[in-house]
């Protein structure tokens, strides 16, 4: 389309025919306009003419290539079996199946109703005369009635199946074995964990070993704020509270070292709050118990208001003796609120005075 300018100039192509402008007044020939638009798009005078110049098309659709190889990158990494998806334990295991359960009752009817979608859109297409289209309202009693009870008996079946798991999976529940369950105390605090063998009379921070193949009864408080323990690959993630008691049962098959981790955000060193559950044969797990008493430091009065102050990072330690029902009495210290912050000094019942 031809265009009027003043002291500018004009080039066009139309249907590979080429025409000359007027530049102040005087007509420009085809053949110098095409050499003073290679100079404008060229930037060395003797580069290529023609097409052959442009880029490659294939180039400008490389991030379009790319993007679904990216794509099939992730799903392949996702689908690496890791956390819930690799459960370790009796109660992990039971939760992936019900994980898995309800998945695939939900898919029933999602599965469903994707394709018809896809369906009836490509079907409906505006291309495609042979769709009957009416618009006339109406109403089918039997399509009505499919379209609403296959989602209704979906959801009692859902509902019925977690009811039941839940149920089963109590966290207080025993887990039943031959052999005695192995008693942990579980205290949450800024920002580590503090792992009590009241049986064994020692302690740890930020590492749990247990034999593998026994059950483990764990008690869980917080002596600050609300946390949560979690480890994925034995289940059942379960909150700490200060001044309350919560109960866990947890049970690892076969040796290994499982990462434990604080679900729940509670300061600045919330991210650091992890902790390793090391699953060891039972005579490793006695071994263990006789290195700890023989090596290290004892855990009274004066070590855990030390450690009860805030810290990031603390790197596991153990300690060979433990001061007499130290759980009770952080419960007792956290009910009574002398020690409402994390890091306040701690003192045992008896040398508290005052309100």
């Amino acid at each position: 389309m031809p265009q009027a300018l003043t002291g500018s100039f004009v080039f066009a192509r139309l249907d590979r025919r080429e025409f000359g402008v007027t530049l102040g007044g005087a007509f420009v020939p085809p053949s110098a306009t095409e050499a003073f638009m290679h100079e404008r798009r060229s930037p060395t005078a003797d580069a290529p003419h023609g097409p052959t110049s442009d880029p490659p098309r294939r180039a400008r659709h490389s991030g379009w290539v790319r993007w679904p190889v990216a794509c099939a990158a992730i799903l392949v990494a996702s689908c690496q079996q890791q956390g819930i998806l690799d459960p370790q334990g009796p109660i992990a295991s039971a939760q992936l199946l019900l994980l898995l359960n309800s998945t695939a009752i939900m898919l029933v009817v999602v599965i469903p109703v994707i394709l018809a979608t896809l369906g009836f859109a490509w079907w409906y297409r505006s291309s495609n005369a042979r769709a009957g289209r009416s618009t006339d309202e109406g109403y089918e009693g039997r399509t009505e009635f499919v379209l609403w009870s296959i989602p209704t008996l979906i959801v009692i079946l859902l509902g019925g199946v977690i009811w039941i798991s839940s149920h089963q999976l109590d966290p207080r529940a025993p887990i039943p074995t031959n052999a005695n369950p192995l008693r942990v105390e579980v205290v949450a605090l800024d920002w580590k964990w503090l792992f009590i063998y009241p049986d064994q009379g020692v302690a740890a921070v930020n590492q749990l070993v247990i034999p593998a193949g026994t059950a483990v009864s764990f008690r869980l408080t917080s002596a600050t704020v609300m946390n949560s323990f979690f480890v994925p690959q034995l289940g059942s993630q379960i909150y700490t509270m200060g001044g309350m008691t919560t109960h866990l049962n947890l049970m690892a098959d076969n040796p290994g070292e499982f990462p434990g981790l604080s679900a729940n955000f509670s300061g600045d060193g919330f991210a650091e709050m992890r902790f390793v559950v090391k699953a060891v044969p039972a005579g490793d797990f006695d071994r263990w118990v006789a290195q700890v008493r023989g090596t290290g430091s004892a855990l009274d009065d004066a070590a855990y208001a030390e450690l009860a102050k805030p810290s990031i990072a603390v790197p596991p330690r153990t300690y060979r003796s433990v001061e007499q029902n130290l759980f009770e009495r952080i419960i007792e210290q956290t009910v009574s609120g002398s020690q409402r912050h994390a890091g306040a000094a701690w003192a045992p019942a008896a040398q508290q005075t005052g309100g």
